[in-house]
């Protein structure tokens, strides 16, 4: 196989959101601009950077430090909490305008989108002129302050590099003409989806940069130095051909939540347990579907784990359902432990269909009893109606968004 360079007119354009977290913030409190700013998952010391600012990043602040390490680095920076309703009606807006151009935008995490452009009228323009009509129009409709970088090319991950290139507010083309050139300014650890390992792995066979990469034998990349179809798969990557366009149906629903006050008691792990799948069961239900299947994760304060999954003969969709078979399973823990982290999902999805529980009376009378309960908490805010066992914990587990995760953000933008 000797694959040459995708010559094709470049159709795709990956949108990079500069510190999305943060500049969404400053852009809803405009006092909060031009000075460093971070938004970390919890405002402790020990709470992790989630999105620096520009301009925390630039006196040295970076994601995944910790509030106190930030602090270490500039006294005076500024640390908020994450505002997931206000990052969601950013990502409203995006989908709305990106939407305009393409039926096809996929968000890859909360601050990165891929728009096809592959029959659109937009595919016979220079897609230079269109990305600069998007930046445009994100500071004219959605914010002033905020900002993207937008990387064109015939494959998302050329798209993915081309958006890195001149940060923050870039706008690059990567096609054959200019590939080659591209590679020889780069390093191994620059290109999107090579870590630390993958990049030891390629030294190991003399492959040190990205030009060596692009020029290295599918058959070395196959069958020694990934030892699987991954080789062949960055074989074309590497030239421009897609490869990372496979669709992956969502095969399940989960919360996640970090105890603050870490306890073993089981009655208010119950309540915790509860809020949780109360969060997932909206989210299971609002994208239509049920689950068969239901998986718990404790981790404990002495770093040990348990985790039990059970698939059941009935379908699960109302948070009575979800949250009875939850209690059952997290009864099954072998230790009381104090508890650190605790996790519920569901899976083994099936669409949902009203005629399924015709069958079964009482069945069908708590689905909409459920579906009137959604409908006032979609339009008054989650939790204005809940059970009588979560009163007094409207605050106990904070709303976010999975920031490397592109999950809750798919509901959004497939959704009509």
């Amino acid at each position: 196989m000797d694959l040459t360079l995708n010559t094709a007119m470049p159709s795709l354009m990956h949108i990079d959101l500069n510190s999305c977290f943060a500049t969404c913030e400053q852009q809803a409190y405009p006092n909060l601009r031009g000075k460093p700013l971070v938004i970390a998952a919890y405002t402790t010391p020990r709470g992790f950077v989630l999105s620096p600012s520009i301009e925390a990043k630039r006196v040295g602040i970076k994601m995944g430090m910790t509030v106190g390490e930030a602090r270490q680095v500039y006294p005076r920076v500024i640390v908020r909490d994450p505002d997931p309703p206000l990052i969601r009606s950013v990502h409203i807006k995006f989908k709305n305008l990106l939407k305009a151009y393409s039926a096809s935008v996929t968000p890859k995490s909360i601050d990165e989108v891929v728009i096809d452009f592959s029959g659109t009228p937009y595919i016979e323009k220079d897609l230079k002129d269109v990305g600069r009509e998007i930046k445009m129009k994100i500071k004219r409709e959605i914010g002033d302050w905020i900002s993207c970088n937008v990387g064109i090319s015939t494959n998302r991950f050329l798209a993915k590099l081309a958006a890195g290139l001149h940060k923050p507010d870039g706008l690059d083309v990567i096609t054959f003409s200019n590939l080659r050139e591209i590679y020889k300014t780069r390093t191994l650890i620059d290109l999107p989806g090579i870590n630390v390992n993958f990049q030891a792995r390629l030294n190991a066979y003399k492959i040190f940069t990205p030009l060596e990469f692009l020029e290295a034998p599918v058959t070395i990349l196959q069958h020694r130095v990934f030892k699987s179809v991954l080789g062949r798969q960055w074989y074309q990557r590497l030239r421009g051909w897609e490869v990372d366009n496979i669709d992956f149906a969502r095969k399940s629903f989960g919360q996640n939540y970090a105890l603050g006050k870490q306890t073993a008691n089981q009655k208010e792990i119950a309540k915790l347990l509860l809020r949780l799948v109360e969060k997932m069961g909206r989210r299971l239900r609002r994208a239509n579907f049920q689950a068969r299947g239901i998986s718990l994760e404790i981790l404990y304060t002495d770093q040990t784990y348990w985790h039990k999954s059970q698939k059941f003969s009935s379908n699960l969709a109302t948070t009575y359902e979800l949250y009875s078979k939850s209690l059952w399973l997290i009864k099954q823990q072998p230790i009381i432990k104090k508890v650190r982290n605790l996790s519920v999902s569901c899976f083994d999805l099936i669409p949902f269909s009203i005629q399924q529980l015709e069958l079964f009376g009482d069945k069908e009378k708590r689905y909409k009893i459920q579906e009137a309960v959604d409908s006032v908490n979609n339009k008054w805010g989650e939790f204005t109606l809940s059970s009588s066992s979560m009163m007094g914990m409207k605050n106990v587990i904070l709303d976010r968004i999975a920031f490397g995760q592109s999950k809750e953000l798919e509901e959004i933008y497939f959704s009509k």
